[in-house]
């Protein structure tokens, strides 16, 4: 089995986590870019590779069982393990006008849709990958988050946390708690797990609309697919440190 350690970023065709496949790709990961849309897949798998990264596609929608399932099977033959699993695929959900998701007017529908990629996506594709992570050395898994997640925070009347957004924000909250269930099973296993939060990113996300690059906002999930051994696991972070659950 080849040294050299294997990642699959979800969500990897653009922005963050296109980013992030870059990142890992430079340190000399190969990187499987998990993505849904087939000309966008390949066409960030190219670029990535004209840039020097060994990278491969990964037909990847992570709301479907077998979609996950081929997914896996394709890194078993591709590489026969994966050290780093960085679940970055993530959606808002419809959004009010201002950019604001009304809890009061809020269509369930939009609430269902939300959690089923920003949560029940990441555990599935997480347990659908555990048996490859589990033939690495070092595996580490980073569960893309956002500060907006942090209950603390939403709740503190001076701290700007942004608009109300009724679906998103408890979303991360959610998967927030889930990356802690997940930290808690891997006590005394060499799994490290943590999330991470990129800050506010101008991507397609939010309409461009931010401070900070992709290349800022992958910094703190590359970080975290690098820990060494004995390195935090179950902890939420952002480039100055530990956020407040």
């Amino acid at each position: 089995m080849s040294e050299t350690k294997i990642a699959l970023v979800t969500g990897a065709n653009k922005g963050i986590g296109y980013e992030i496949a870059t990142g890992l790709g430079a340190l000399g990961y190969r990187v499987g870019v998990g993505a849904r849309d087939e000309a966008r897949r390949e066409t960030a798998v190219e670029k990535l590779r004209a840039t020097g990264v060994d990278a491969f596609g990964v037909p990847l929608d992570v709301t479907g069982d077998q979609s996950v399932a081929d997914a896996a099977e394709l890194i078993e033959r591709q590489a026969g393990r994966l050290d780093v699993l960085v679940n970055n695929a993530g959606i808002s959900g419809e959004m009010g006008p201002g950019w604001v998701q009304d809890p009061t007017t809020l269509d369930l529908d939009v609430v269902r849709r939300v959690v089923e990629t920003n949560v029940i996506g990441v555990i599935r594709v997480t347990n659908a990958m555990l048996p490859l992570l589990r033939r690495s050395t070092s595996p580490r898994i980073v569960n893309v988050s956002s500060s907006v997640g942090s209950l603390t925070r939403q709740a503190d009347p001076d701290i700007e946390i942004g608009p109300v957004m009724a679906a998103y924000s408890p979303s991360k909250s959610f998967l927030n708690a889930v990356t802690v269930q997940y930290a808690r099973q891997f006590t005394g296993t060499n799994i490290l797990i943590n999330a991470a939060c990129p800050g506010l990113v101008a991507t397609d996300f939010n309409g461009f609309h931010g401070p900070r690059t992709p290349e800022q906002g992958a910094a703190t999930a590359i970080r975290l697919a690098t820990l060494p051994e004995g390195g935090p696991t179950g902890s939420f972070f952002e480039d100055d440190g530990v956020i407040p659950w």
